[in-house]
């Protein structure tokens, strides 16, 4: 197995990095390993929480927490002060890597408590990576991740693609599953990786990249914008490969996509997986199959009902996981043995092995004893073309149970709810049409476009008590 040192002595004589200096980087990371050998060498290795917002330094310095056997804690540098208390609460962290913007101003690198040495309480295992997850609804948790599980990760990739080299234009956060493991493929395989935010992106200032020799990832929001500008759609259709995940793409923007000729490749994947464990390959999107792909090689998924039992091909259930890549847990609580994975998301497995998802088992509206997963509304809406985005919610109904609640960005001032229900009388049931519609400027999505359902509760309760007039 490749060590994160033989990679990056590998490395050192290649210009790998894209839009940074490849050097400096292995200056850095060189620098920062002797110093936390040295730290080491004392006893345990240090807790380092590593909120570096520049990419070079963020990324030298995980490979040199890797290197030296230091567990890591992945941050969002952007996160607000309580996020940031209840991080601290929970890790207990020895040393900080990052923040010298904002409230909390520190050092390159600040060790608390030497003179004690170091805070052993809820000690993880040497070399692990604790990757973020679940921080839109408001509880960030770390899922324990090690060099093997994402290696794992990387090579069913490479092996799915058919690749020993993997080249990654890289417009997600490094703190995330979705940006790292598009650094961790490029640095494993000895390729190349660009990193430029998305923000520069859709401004139009682009790296010189010959870019059918790139996947480049994208979260469904992104691709939306990016497809609003004919520039950005004929520079984003001359890629080998544009990786779509981290939320429900919706049919609308498939179709866009696919006239547009761009190889889209819809994945299924998480955190608690490092990234993708299913994936459509370009040319069958671009030939009309909708679905999340086949299974990668690294990975084994079945379908089961309630009881656990195996389900058969187009049967919808409980989407059950068995990966080499599966995180070990939740920060501090390890699982030992852990093989097989169960997730909130219901799906079926068609006969040519694709994994369809149908929605997520907590997302799921009962009202007047119907089953309706929103994923199916929002589609439907989003086919209108009135909206710019969209949720549905379920809301408390003393008659209904729960009341199909739609929220909504609309294109223009003058679409109102009833033009989109007219236009909906012919797409779903009269079940399924929403029966109250909440306009707004915008929708709490966090930057993988994942949207935050317990605020849109509160955006809900709070216009259903004082309903504009």
């Amino acid at each position: 197995m490749k060590r994160p040192l033989d990679c990056l002595n590998n490395l050192a004589q290649y210009d790998w990095l894209i839009g940074y200096n490849s050097h400096e980087f292995n200056q850095i990371a060189q620098e920062l390993y002797l110093e936390l050998t040295q730290l080491s060498a004392c006893g345990t290795p240090p807790k380092i929480i590593l909120a570096e917002r520049e990419p070079l330094r963020f990324l030298a310095s995980f490979i040199a927490a890797q290197a030296a056997n230091c567990p890591v804690f992945l941050c969002n540098p952007d996160w607000g002060i309580q996020e940031w208390q209840q991080v601290f609460n929970l890790v207990q962290p020895d040393i900080i890597l990052g923040m010298r913007n904002g409230e909390l101003v520190l050092s390159a690198v600040e060790v608390w408590g030497m003179g004690n040495g170091h805070n052993n309480s809820q000690c993880p295992i040497p070399n692990s990576i604790m990757i973020p997850t679940g921080g839109s609804s408001g509880e960030i948790k770390f899922a324990i991740h090690t060099w093997e599980t994402l290696i794992s990760s990387v090579q069913g990739f490479t092996e799915y693609f058919q690749i020993k080299q993997v080249n990654s234009f890289c417009v997600l956060p490094l703190y995330h599953v979705s940006g790292l493991m598009q650094f961790m493929r490029s640095f494993i395989t000895a390729g190349k990786l660009a990193i430029l935010s998305f923000k520069v992106v859709e401004s139009g200032q682009i790296l010189n990249i010959k870019k059918s020799d790139f996947f480049i990832s994208l979260v469904p929001t992104q691709l939306q914008r990016l497809l609003q500008n004919p520039e950005l759609t004929e520079w984003l259709s001359q890629f080998n490969t544009v990786l779509l995940g981290g939320a429900p793409a919706w049919n609308e923007l498939l179709e866009k996509a696919r006239f547009h000729r761009i190889r889209l490749a819809p994945t299924y994947g998480m955190t608690e997986t490092a990234s993708q464990i299913a994936t459509l390959k370009p040319d069958d999107f671009l030939g009309g199959k909708i679905s999340s792909g086949q299974i990668l090689p690294h990975a084994k998924v079945t379908i089961r009902n309630q009881q656990g039992e195996i389900l058969n091909s187009n049967q919808i259930g409980n989407i059950t996981i068995h990966a080499q890549s599966l995180a070990l847990g939740y920060y501090p609580i390890t699982k030992e043995n852990q093989t097989d994975f169960q997730v909130d998301d219901l799906g079926f497995l068609d006969e040519q092995g694709h994994l369809n998802i149908v929605g997520r088992n907590s997302d799921k509206i009962i009202t007047g004893g119907e089953n309706i997963y929103p994923a199916e509304i929002e589609s439907a809406i989003q086919s209108t073309q009135m909206v710019a985005d969209i949720c549905v919610i379920g809301i408390p109904d003393k008659h209904w149970g729960q009341a199909l609640t739609a929220i909504y960005i609309p294109k223009k001032s003058d679409i109102s709810a009833l033009k989109i229900q007219t236009l909906l009388k012919d797409k779903l049931s009269k079940f399924k049409i929403p029966k109250y519609w909440i306009p707004q400027q915008n929708l709490p999505r966090n930057s993988q476009g994942k949207i935050n359902r317990q605020q849109l509760q509160q955006i809900a309760t709070e216009f259903l008590r004082n309903p504009i007039t």
